[in-house]
């Protein structure tokens, strides 16, 4: 008579290998998200619309600003925008829940 596996063995080797790709999946995904952080760029010109004022993704670069606790002189110095419309976008930010905001992806 052979003797049977209890029911709760398991084939320790199956379950690293699988641990291992978890994580090597893992890796990729984060950096896919780490990218899409990259992305805003205070000097991109599609921060503007031609009119001057702050593109959808503009707005969404000065909040991400803000999320790294820069100020709005530095926001406005950095988009080239005046300290008002900085200050204006920094009351909306924390209308919006500051840096617990649901932030928007960058195309």
């Amino acid at each position: 008579m052979t003797a049977k596996k209890p029911p709760h063995a398991y084939d320790a080797k199956h379950v690293l290998d699988l641990i291992a790709s978890i994580e090597a999946d893992l890796q990729r995904l984060k950096a896919l998200v780490e990218q899409q952080i990259e992305k805003f760029d205070p000097a991109n010109p599609h921060n503007k619309a031609p009119d001057g004022k702050l593109t959808e993704e503009g707005v969404e670069c000065c909040y991400r600003m803000f999320d790294e606790g820069k100020s709005r002189y530095s926001v406005a110095q950095q988009m080239k925008i005046s300290f008002a419309a900085a200050t204006h976008r920094f009351n909306n930010w924390r209308k919006l829940g500051g840096s617990k905001r649901q932030r928007t992806l960058l195309g």
